[in-house]
């Protein structure tokens, strides 16, 4: 909410330096990789945020995702791209995957969020961005209302990879804006691990505890 100074980017320094930062991904076992424990076989995965309602994580999403302010996901996503060097679970991947918008809504929208995420942390990561492997089979509505089950069948099926050999053997890291029950990353994940010898890591930008 402060005057940005010349020197400063996207957010002011104060507001930077309040940004609720999780560090789970210097620890394989968190919270966030236990969301997935018993329902898909993940590498790894990390949240590089805290996401609470009315807070500053709030209102950057919301600048990215709803007033089309790109640069704040692409300065978000280097940070963390930053932040992953420090990690040897994430640092040495192959292709970061962000989850693909059906291309209605991408169209729609002007930009898939994720996609913009993804290219900051390759700035940061010097990992390639894969944008057009894994698709969006269907136009499924929104999950922000949705309770848990219904979250679950609202994605269930709607990914594919159209080229497998682009991901085989690979270690994939799958992108995505916020992560609240992992339904749409486990649906995505799902037809990626069909792949022979890939694995797959999770990594969002933002975490909102359901």
């Amino acid at each position: 909410g402060e005057a940005l100074i010349e020197q400063e980017d996207v957010i002011c320094t104060s507001c930077y330096f309040k940004l609720p930062k999780t560090g789970f991904h210097l620890h394989q076992e968190n919270i966030i990789s236990q969301i997935f424990w018993g329902r898909v076989q993940i590498h790894s995965a990390t949240s590089f945020l805290f996401f609470n309602k009315g807070g500053n994580v709030q209102r950057l999403m919301h600048a990215l995702k709803y007033k089309g302010h790109t640069d704040v996901g692409i300065f978000l996503g280097k940070l963390f791209g930053e932040s992953l060097k420090e990690s040897i679970w994430y640092n040495a991947a192959d292709l970061i995957v962000p989850v693909p918008l059906h291309q209605k809504k991408e169209h729609k929208r002007g930009f898939n969020q994720s996609k913009v995420i993804a290219e900051g942390m390759q700035d940061s990561l010097g990992i390639p961005v894969s944008v057009n492997n894994l698709v969006r089979l269907s136009y499924t509505s929104s999950q922000t209302k949705k309770a848990r089950y219904n979250r679950w069948e609202n994605v269930k099926g709607v990914f594919k990879v159209k080229d497998a050999s682009e991901f085989a053997g690979k270690h994939l890291i799958l992108v995505d804006d916020v992560l609240t029950t992992g339904a749409t990353l486990e649906a995505c994940a799902n037809p990626l691990l069909e792949i022979p010898n890939t694995k797959v890591s999770v990594a969002t930008l933002a975490y909102a505890q359901v």
